[in-house]
């Protein structure tokens, strides 16, 4: 038992001296704990949504407060054409528009059965589902209180939903979850991968090799990279491709395009995992650290399964530096939208510069290295 004790008290000296260590075993599950604890969220409020009304009545304005009162849904704004309704849904700006026809108040004052109609983005079937789920019965009440205003006697309500669903009317969830797996897989496998090529150098003793070598540390950075970018331009084209003969997935938009977004988000992945391999020693703790940094946040903060709107606002604003969640945006408006450059072009410029601060950072990390 002393033999034991001594190892025992040896270790946890060398643990209380080793921080980093103390600080994975004690912080850090807590500290995933809180974030995902708070981001796993299956309730889906905040919808945000935009208002064509026809009428310009109280009834109607009533039945728009009654969606907004909801607290389900967030009123984004009241629009006044097609076109208008076209643009933010393409641009993601809202996710469903309530349509209030002409004449609304007056059929309903004349006990005549009217059709409200709302459109709905389907890009995300959990949400679409959810959202018309939502709005039937927000209309069902607003049509039971409208009826008994005007004391109607009959069964039959008033006013009915008609639910329309944009970009994936059959609310296939294969057309929602095919494009994460696709952000998924990309963003681990290029994080991964540059992640053991510095310290694979570092192991071989081929580092110092290197250092003594005009290079410059961004020199050897983009060397690193370009390679792992072919490979993984190549392995994401093979990806969308399978997803597209076995899912079924649709091609809407331009191949150019899409061939623009996908090398921009693995230039940020890749350069990721550089800075991962410039911080770690081992390739054990490199990999680990991939997975930790890529895995968890493409596939919770992302958008990928959990809706960010009804994450606590603390959560929404740490998925703003996860590359996932522009690259899922820009992904599902090309290839489900066939939407433009000008729908997703802030989210383009967000992944652009995530990738020129990752490649910065490892660059100068890099640098200090050498020195």
């Amino acid at each position: 038992m002393r033999g034991v004790a001594a190892v025992a008290h040896k270790e946890f000296r060398q643990i209380v001296r080793d921080r980093r260590t103390l600080l994975t075993v004690l912080f850090v599950p807590a500290f995933i704990l809180l974030l995902y604890g708070y981001a796993l969220n299956f309730d889906i409020r905040d919808i945000r949504l935009a208002v064509n009304d026809q009428d310009g009545s109280r009834a109607s304005r009533e039945v728009v407060s009654s969606f907004v009162n909801s607290g389900f849904f967030r009123l984004v704004g009241y629009i006044h054409s097609s076109a208008e309704m076209d643009r933010l849904i393409d641009r993601g700006e809202v996710r469903a528009v309530l349509v209030v026809p002409a004449g609304f108040e007056r059929d309903i004052a004349n006990r005549t059965p009217v059709r409200l109609q709302i459109v709905i983005d389907g890009d995300n079937a959990n949400t679409a589902t959810t959202a018309m789920g939502y709005a039937t019965a927000i209309t069902a009440e607003a049509s039971a209180a409208l009826q008994a205003a005007v004391g109607i006697e009959r069964r039959s309500p008033p006013a009915v939903l008609e639910p329309r669903v944009w970009y994936n009317p059959e609310l296939r969830s294969t057309l929602f979850l095919v494009p994460g797996l696709i952000a998924f897989i990309a963003m681990i496998t290029a994080v991964v991968s540059t992640a053991l090529s510095v310290v694979r150098e570092k192991e071989r003793g081929t580092m110092e090799q290197i250092r003594m070598s005009p290079l410059s540390p961004s020199s050897f950075v983009l060397g690193k990279t370009l390679p792992y970018l072919a490979l993984s331009f190549l392995s994401a084209l093979l990806v969308i491709l399978a997803a597209m003969v076995l899912f079924d997935l649709p091609m809407r938009g331009s191949w150019l395009l899409l061939g623009a977004v996908v090398a921009i988000f693995l230039v940020g992945a890749l350069a990721q995992g550089l800075l991962i391999s410039t911080l770690a020693q081992t390739q054990q703790v490199a990999f680990q650290a991939a997975l930790l940094s890529s895995f968890l946040p493409t596939f919770i903060l992302s958008g990928f399964v959990f809706p960010i709107p009804s994450m606590p606002w603390a959560i929404q604003l740490v998925t703003y530096i996860v590359p996932a969640r522009y690259f899922l945006v820009a992904l599902r408006a090309i290839v489900l939208k066939g939407a433009g450059l000008e729908a997703f072009a802030g989210d383009l410029l967000a992944m652009a510069v995530f990738s020129v601060a990752m490649l910065s950072l490892a660059s100068v990390r890099l640098a200090r290295a050498w020195a």
